[in-house]
C-alpha cells in the first residue's frame, strides 16, 4: 500500500458492503461516490464558511503584510495577534481539502487492488495466485486487475486460492456498458477513452464552478492557483493510466461536486457568510474602542479613568509587571561571575 493511500483500509471494506448490495463494480463505485459526497457535505460547508471568513480578513492581512514586509518577525506577531483577537484561523479551510485528497488517493489504492480491498482476499494469497499463472508481481498497479481478467478468462490458479476465494473473483462483476472496468484506457482511441475524457471535462467544470460560487478563486494567490491546477491535472493523468474504475469514481465525484456547489451556494451563500463575519468583525472592533470606567491606583490614591480595551490591556500588563518586580526584587538578577 502506498503511503498516500492509507484510507484504502477504511474505504475498501465500506465499498465491499455496497458491492454486497449492488453486485456490480461500476455501479458500486457510482453509489459509493454519492454516499461519500453526502457524508462529506458538512466539511464542504465548513470550507465555504472558512473561505468567506478569509475574504473578510484579507484586507487586514494584506495591510499587515505590506506594513511589516521588511520585518518578518513583527509580521508574524501581528498575524498571531489578529488570529487571537478575532478568532480567525487561516488554516481552518485546509482540512476539507486535505481529506478530499486523502480520499482520492485511497480510492486509487482500492481500484489498483480490488481483490484485496473489496473481495477481502489477503495480499500474500493474491501474490501466490498471480505467480501460479505467470502474472508479474512487480507491477502493483495492474497486478490484481490482471488477475481478475485472467480468472474471468478461465485461468487455473491451482491451490493458490481456496474454492470460496476463486468463486468470489469469478463472480466479481466488473462489466459496465459492455466494457471491463479493470482495463486501462491509456492514450489509445478506444471506447474506454470516454471515461477519462468525461472525468477530465467534469474536473475542469467542477473546479471553475466551485471556485466561482464559493468565492475561493478570488482568495487564491498565484502559486496556490497553479498548485490546485497541477493537482487536478495529476488526477486526470491517473484516469488515463489507472484502471477505468478510478475514472468512473472521479467523474462521478466531479459531477457531485458541481451539484453540491449549487446547493451550498443556494442555502449557504458566501455573500451571506461574508456579511455575518463583517458584522462580527465590526462588533469586535467597536467593543475594543468602547470606553470602560476603571479605578486605578496612582501615587497612593484611587483614580477613576475612562479607557478602551486596548488601553485597559496595557494597564493590566503594566500592573502585572509591577507585581512581578515586587515579588522577585530580592532575587539575584545578574549572572554569577566565575571565581578567579
Amino acid at each position: 500500500m502506498s503511503v498516500f493511500g492509507f484510507l484504502a483500509v477504511i474505504l475498501g471494506p465500506l465499498m465491499r458492503l455496497v458491492y454486497q448490495l449492488i453486485p456490480n463494480f461500476a455501479l458500486t463505485m457510482i453509489v459509493f461516490t454519492i454516499i461519500l459526497r453526502v457524508a462529506m457535505l458538512p466539511l464542504a460547508i465548513k470550507q465555504q464558511k472558512s473561505t468567506a471568513k478569509m475574504s473578510v480578513f484579507q484586507p487586514e492581512i494584506q495591510r499587515i503584510q505590506e506594513k511589516y514586509k521588511n520585518n518578518q518577525e513583527k509580521q508574524q506577531e501581528e498575524m498571531m495577534k489578529l488570529q487571537t483577537e478575532y478568532g480567525f484561523n487561516p488554516m481552518s479551510g485546509c482540512l476539507p481539502m486535505l481529506l478530499n485528497m486523502a480520499v482520492l488517493f485511497g480510492i486509487i489504492e482500492v481500484v489498483y487492488r480490488p481483490v484485496q480491498y473489496i473481495l477481502g482476499i489477503p495480499a500474500d494469497t493474491i501474490k501466490a495466485a498471480c505467480e501460479a499463472i505467470g502474472i508479474s508481481t512487480t507491477n502493483a498497479i495492474t497486478m490484481q486487475t490482471t488477475l481478475i481478467e485472467r480468472i474471468h478468462a478461465g485461468a487455473d490458479v491451482g491451490a493458490a486460492l481456496s474454492a470460496e476465494q476463486l468463486a468470489s473473483i469469478q463472480n466479481f462483476n466488473t462489466m459496465f456498458l459492455g466494457m471491463d472496468m479493470c482495463n486501462v484506457a491509456g492514450l489509445r482511441l478506444t471506447p474506454l477513452m470516454i471515461f477519462p475524457i468525461i472525468a477530465a471535462i467534469t474536473m475542469f467544470a467542477s473546479f471553475s464552478i466551485t471556485n466561482k460560487l464559493s468565492g475561493a478563486g478570488a482568495q487564491m494567490q498565484g502559486s496556490m492557483k497553479v498548485m490546485m491546477w497541477v493537482m487536478n491535472i495529476w488526477f486526470v493523468y491517473y484516469c488515463f493510466t489507472a484502471p477505468i474504475g478510478f475514472s468512473l469514481y472521479y467523474g462521478t465525484s466531479n459531477i457531485c461536486q458541481i451539484v453540491q456547489s449549487f446547493i451550498t451556494y443556494k442555502i449557504y451563500s458566501p455573500e451571506k457568510f461574508k456579511a455575518e463575519y463583517e458584522a462580527e468583525l465590526a462588533a469586535k472592533k467597536a467593543a475594543k474602542k468602547a470606553k470602560k470606567t476603571v479605578t486605578v491606583q496612582e501615587n497612593g490614591k484611587e483614580v477613576t479613568k475612562e479607557v478602551n480595551m486596548t488601553e485597559l490591556n496595557k494597564m493590566r500588563l503594566e500592573y502585572a509587571r509591577q507585581l512581578d518586580a515586587e515579588l522577585y526584587k530580592d532575587e539575584r538578577t545578574t549572572p554569577l561571575k566565575k571565581e578567579e
